[in-house]
């Protein structure tokens, strides 16, 4: 089980992922994004500990850049980072 952390009128999402019996990893269903500061550095972290990068980031205009990765379980999660965080933009 692996958490996300939670501090008192914060911003932000918390929860936990589980593993268990009668969940099957998928790339077919709901599809997770998770805001990151920069996409980049965070694909490198989930390529290095047993994840795999699916679709490299790229821009959605706008609105800022995404990517696609399968974590160590198999299941398809996404990647957000809003345009003003992202590297070289004002």
């Amino acid at each position: 089980m692996g958490w996300f952390p939670m501090e008192m009128g914060a911003a932000g999402s918390t929860g936990a992922l589980l593993k268990g019996d009668g969940y099957t990893p998928s790339h077919d269903g709901s599809l997770v994004y998770i805001h990151v500061d920069a996409i980049d550095p965070t694909l490198e972290l989930i390529d290095g500990n047993g994840g795999k990068t699916l679709m490299p980031r790229m821009s959605i205009g706008q609105h800022g850049f995404i990517a696609h990765f399968e974590d160590t379980e198999g299941n398809r999660v996404a990647l957000h980072e809003s345009p003003a965080e992202a590297p070289g933009v004002c």
